[in-house]
């Protein structure tokens, strides 16, 4: 019996019509196992990936493979996104046994969740040197009826190595000073691809925390190598804007590119690659004024709230990279279809525009690119008709599929870059679809005892639809809801913003608190207990929980006071500090986190509704800055504030308070020089 049908993950729901008898996870399912002394099996994946898709239409839909996997094991089915905690522990097992890892995952356990034998994708029969899925399930059933001893060695020295290794703590004592990320951005430029941008090889990835890392270096105006910083983001911004792995007709990134000059790209579309993009092409814009990066800003953010946004507020998770059938068939053009699209004269101009010829850059298809004059993305009045023309005949076409869960982490990371941007803007439709998206993940994905949950999904086309939250919220939730609700409070002057973000200040604090005083667990002290509590360390494709971590509670600690805050971060500082240098593409948002405490936050107060000297603050990029304003809190920052003033302090010291947007600015430029 296939138990996903109900589930609320959309990625789990894909798989309810398998033959496959799929538990989703839980004690169910290890119940079952113990009952009939059979392994689990455990695939892990999400609904935006591509080879997950490959393994379901060869094996999990196939009734062969589903008979005997049935009769052999007791098989479960995971949302990584639903549930990184899972992902984490079976992640960190499978790159202990094989070197490497990825999605599909697939992971034979004990009844006892111990794994003994872990991989990625399978085929369904051996291919390229790759045993066949059915292979594998047989050998591990032969091993587990007769060589159970051994399984259970294997099984014992993968878990104790995911005791001693998932939930570490590694570092020393000691906040690491400036020259920590001075050598971290040395780093980064070593590696950095000067030619096609980006860092290392095929495949690349955005790495938006790495590049914001580098435009911070280049706002400050005595770091050493500003000018080289501020030109490998730049070029690493214009390549990637340039390239296929931009939406050049509807806006928003694709997950990363499949080689090294941005190009081709695996076209699904993830939320969090949005919000974390957003932010990098914003303060370029605010720090050099070029209007393309404003440009993909624009339409970048256009994008989340046309295609990822719920009616009732927050955000959808993904687009995949399927349509039809085919990767990439939503998103690629033949001349033949722009042609039918614009005309032959247009066409002719759009074509030369964006690099398409007869046999294409795709599997006989255009990826629309401007790889052939990066750095030159802004369009002509002819060429802009052109796009809105040809994005209208695209909306014709069959969209790719949607991850319709809402997810908290997700969409606290692009409510803190929308409430920034807004700001930074002055754009009020963006500003309130971002107080919408806070007013939604408060009425949706809090319990009514106040405890976050992590994931809701309800019906995609009713603001009113309840839906179903579930699973108790991580701490990489938490982490961005407090960044989250601080920007907001920060953009809107509402003071309510500010006490949800400290209400989940606390809580982050008394549920995943390392009481060594060495960071945070992935899992709440209330949670489900794995077979190791894990910690979330190094940033990945979004800033890990402990980065994300010290990032906003040191913010948050600025504008409040909150000294419990303020030494949370510091410990986590203090823990992961050392690897800045060491790895600083793995830690670069640790990295800002550090720059932020060393440099100390410059605080800017502003009693009262907003004023010119509210826009002043807001249009600039401050990067060690925060901003009270409006509605008055319990804060030091308040005492003795007037309103139609700005009051502008660093490092326990205040200038005289202005009233005047010219004095504010000068004020400014002289803190951040």
């Amino acid at each position: 019996m296939n138990r996903l049908g109900d589930q609320p993950s959309p990625y789990l729901r894909q798989h309810a019509d398998n033959p496959v008898d799929w538990y989703p996870w839980g004690e169910e399912a290890f119940a079952a196992a113990r009952q009939r002394d059979v392994p689990v099996l455990l695939s892990v994946g999400y609904s935006a990936c591509h080879w997950c898709h490959v393994m379901a239409h060869e094996s999990f839909e196939d009734d062969d493979v589903a008979a005997v996997i049935n009769d052999l094991f007791v098989n479960v089915k995971v949302d990584r996104e639903e549930r990184p905690d899972v992902d984490a522990v079976y992640m960190e097992a499978t790159q202990a046994m094989t070197g490497s890892g990825g999605w599909p995952m697939t992971v034979f356990m004990t009844p006892e969740g111990e794994p003994f034998f872990c991989g990625t994708y399978f085929p369904r029969q051996r291919q390229r040197g790759m045993p066949g899925f059915l292979d594998v399930c047989r050998a591990i059933d032969d091993a587990w009826r007769n060589r159970r001893d051994d399984l259970a060695e294997q099984a014992t020295r993968l878990s104790d190595h995911l005791r001693q290794t998932v939930g570490a703590a590694p570092g020393s004592r000691a906040v690491p000073g400036a020259e920590a990320v001075d050598t971290a951005v040395a780093g980064l430029l070593e590696a950095h691809d000067d030619e096609a941008g980006g860092f290392g090889r095929a495949p690349k990835f955005p790495q938006p925390t790495t590049v914001d890392l580098l435009l911070r270096h280049a706002a400050r105006p005595d770091a050493p190598q500003r000018a080289e910083a501020l030109r490998a983001a730049t070029t690493t911004l214009d390549a990637m804007a340039a390239g296929g792995l931009y939406d050049h007709v509807g806006g928003g990134f694709a997950r990363y590119s499949v080689d090294d000059r941005w190009l081709v790209p695996h076209f699904e579309k993830m939320l969090y690659d949005q919000a974390l993009l957003v932010r990098a092409y914003l303060h370029a814009w605010q720090l050099t004024g070029a209007a393309r990066h404003r440009q993909v800003l624009d339409e970048t953010v256009t994008y989340v709230l046309r295609d990822l946004r719920h009616p009732g507020g927050g955000f959808f998770s993904a687009e995949d990279a399927d349509s039809e059938g085919e990767e990439g068939r939503f998103s690629t053009w033949t001349p033949a279809e722009i042609r039918a699209a614009l005309g032959p004269d247009e066409a002719a101009a759009a074509m030369e525009w964006y690099g398409v010829t007869e046999e294409g850059n795709f599997e006989g298809r255009n990826i629309l690119n401007r790889l052939h004059a990066p750095g030159r993305i802004e369009r002509p009045p002819l060429i802009e008709d052109c796009r809105l023309r040809l994005f209208d005949a695209r909306n014709e076409r069959v969209r790719p599929g949607l991850d319709d869960k809402v997810l908290t982490e997700w969409n606290g990371l692009m409510l803190a870059s929308l409430a920034e941007a807004a700001a930074a803007t002055g754009n009020r439709a963006w500003l309130e679809a971002a107080v919408e998206t806070g007013e939604m993940l408060c009425l949706r994905l809090r319990t009514p005892e106040g405890r976050w949950l992590r994931t809701w999904q309800g019906d995609p086309t009713d603001p009113d639809d309840p839906g179903r939250a579930h699973q108790p919220a991580f701490a990489a939730d938490h982490a961005a809801l407090v960044d989250g609700f601080t920007r907001l409070a920060e953009a809107t002057g509402e003071a309510r913003w500010i006490a949800v973000a400290r209400a989940t200040a606390e809580a982050l604090r008394a549920l995943f608190r390392d009481e060594a005083g060495s960071g945070f667990f992935t899992t709440g002290s209330d949670g489900e207990a794995l077979v190791a509590r894990p910690k979330d360390l190094q940033d990945g494709a979004t800033p890990s929980a402990n980065s994300n971590a010290a990032w906003a509670l040191l913010r948050l600690a600025a504008l409040t006071g909150d000294e419990r805050d303020q030494e949370a971060a510091e410990e986590v500082l203090a823990l992961l500090g050392p690897f800045v240098e060491r790895a600083p593409t793995a830690f670069a948002h640790l990295a800002a986190a550090l720059d932020l405490h060393t440099r100390g936050a410059t605080e800017v107060v502003v009693p009262g509704p907003a004023t010119e000297l509210v826009a002043e603050v807001h249009r600039r990029w401050l990067p060690t800055g925060v901003v009270a304003w409006g509605e008055t809190y319990d804060s030091p920052l308040w005492e003795g504030r007037q309103p139609g003033r700005a009051y502008v302090c660093r490092r326990f010291a205040c200038q005289a308070p202005v009233e005047d947007p010219t004095a504010l600015a000068a004020q400014l430029d002289a803190v951040t020089a």
